[in-house]
């Protein structure tokens, strides 16, 4: 992908001529809307300790869970969601009572973030060998009938206690940060910050199919939250 991605910024700059396509790209369907399934949408508006326990649920590929995860964040969250690309993990969040409460997915880390890489002390090297021990909370919805106190901070609290043991057991490796993007205005950040996470910065507006010239994309926070204390010295070792 981020091949087919650079050759097709260098024919836009008119530096390569590439041949005409062989085959429809098969995009179009992965990232076609699914279809409509049935779910609750009775208001929930109850104190935390009401839900409690919580169940948090990994989301197998290709099961019933899945098919409702990647709905609900189609359907409720304001980035709508593609397909996944790399190493991910997703979670379903569940009351009691099995309502569906949340979701949270974790995906590959950005290529470069300067406040992230200043935070930890990065240099180009150094980040290429170790940027696979880092991921991104690239969608966080609860789901817009849901109003409890307190619950997306919990929720965070939660992931970042079991994540790293969850990614050791499905890709073999630990992850010792978390990282994620706040669009501001829109949001505030306080869910992550009452979960410990750090504010670092902000992004320049800049993307990976950026012209190089204006910024194209809304400023963010640059959050990060890490999972030991010497996260920052395992990761710049």
């Amino acid at each position: 992908m981020a091949a087919r991605s650079l050759l097709l910024k260098l024919e836009g700059r008119g530096q390569i001529e590439l041949p005409p396509r062989r085959t429809a790209s098969v995009n179009a369907l992965r990232n076609r809307q699914v279809l409509w399934i049935q779910h609750d949408q009775q208001a929930i508006e109850e104190l935390l300790s009401q839900l409690q326990p919580l169940c948090l649920e990994l989301v197998a590929e290709g099961s019933s869970r899945s098919q409702l995860f990647q709905f609900l964040l189609q359907r409720y969250h304001y980035l709508g969601l593609r397909n996944c690309v790399g190493e991910n993990l997703k979670y379903l969040a569940r009351d009691r009572h099995g309502r569906v409460l949340a979701c949270l997915l974790f995906g590959s880390a950005a290529w470069k973030a300067a406040a992230r890489d200043q935070w930890i002390g990065w240099n180009t090297d150094q980040r290429v060998g170790r940027l696979s021990l880092v991921t991104n909370n690239t969608r966080f919805l609860i789901v817009p009938w849901v109003r409890v106190l307190h619950l997306a901070s919990h929720l965070l609290g939660r992931v970042a206690a079991r994540l790293s043991a969850d990614w050791q057991q499905k890709y073999g490796h630990p992850i010792y940060l978390l990282e994620s993007f706040v669009e501001q205005p829109r949001f505030a950040g306080a869910c992550y910050r009452a979960a410990g996470w750090v504010p670092v910065g902000l992004t320049s507006g800049r993307t990976r199919n950026d012209d190089g010239c204006q910024p194209r994309a809304v400023r963010k926070a640059l959050y990060l939250k890490p999972l030991r204390t010497d996260a920052r010295r395992r990761l710049a070792a």
